[in-house]
């Protein structure tokens, strides 16, 4: 779950990166006190920019989330591994349980059919 969260505070941090940015732009187009040129040029180098840090905040993403997804592997891995060991250690307790229980009941039988036997 926290892995979610995270996911979510990465996502939402991107999305403030963009609306920020689209703000920036747009107030600088209203207030730029330049010639259209120079103000095309401005906003040209600030959209690369833009472009830029989200690809940084993209890559960064990514990186947790490969990150996070080798750790749940390797969690996922871990459980398993505890699970069949203990379904191995049971199986082998209950197959000691059955071997002992057909030697007690072959034991009774032993015990009672001499006794029936000389009745």
């Amino acid at each position: 779950m926290a892995n979610t969260n995270s996911s979510a505070e990465v996502g939402a941090f991107f999305a403030g990166v963009l609306v920020g940015g689209l703000v920036g732009a747009a107030i600088a187009l209203l207030m730029a006190p330049q010639s259209g040129v120079e103000t095309r040029q401005q906003l040209g180098r600030a959209s690369h920019d833009l472009r830029d840090r989200a690809h940084d905040t993209l890559e960064d993403a990514r990186e947790r989330a490969e990150a996070t997804i080798a750790d749940a592997r390797r969690r996922a891995e871990r459980i398993i591994e505890e699970a069949r060991e203990r379904a191995e250690h049971i199986i082998k307790e209950a197959r000691g349980a059955a071997e002992q229980a057909a030697r007690d009941a072959k034991s009774a039988v032993e015990r009672a059919v001499p006794s029936s036997g000389e009745a």
